[in-house]
């Protein structure tokens, strides 16, 4: 029996098998996964209704089981039907995340095509589609290394 929190067997199998530099997408509900992937991604759907399972849960799974160098969210517009003026609610429930699994990382904002743009690239391994509805709740992760 596996002792942290990330029990889904495809997903492990995966980040098993992911280096350094691997990115792994945590994807909001509304995200074209099947579209928007790199061509050695898989895709993993654990979106059972809206809004569970989340992107914040996603995350603190993942980050029980890998070490990670970098944490990329996809930045908001301004100037579109989704616009925002602020960071969206969702980012401090990731800052939360991050907090209590000890992780000194902040969160990096990638502007929203630059962002679909590295998750096309062959580094991106895995994306866990999820069924969170916040606006903005892409998160992009960077596999890092192990340390001990």
């Amino acid at each position: 029996m596996l002792k942290h929190l990330l029990l889904h067997p495809e997903i492990s199998a995966v980040l098993a098998r992911a280096g350094h530099h691997a990115r792994i997408l945590i994807a909001d509900g509304n995200y074209p996964a099947s579209t928007k992937k790199g061509p050695h991604a898989q895709l993993v759907s654990l979106n059972l209704m809206p809004g569970v399972v989340t992107c914040a849960q996603a995350l603190r799974a993942v980050l029980s089981a890998i070490p990670i160098d970098a944490v990329n969210t996809m930045m908001y517009t301004a100037d579109d039907p989704y616009a925002l003026s602020a960071d969206p609610p969702v980012w401090d429930e990731y800052r939360q995340v991050l907090r209590e699994c000890d992780s000194p990382l902040g969160l990096e904002p990638i502007e929203k095509w630059k962002f679909y743009e590295a998750v096309e690239t062959p580094d991106h391994v895995l994306t866990i589609q999820t069924a969170d509805q916040q606006r903005y709740a892409n998160i992009l992760l960077s596999v890092g290394v192990r340390m001990s």
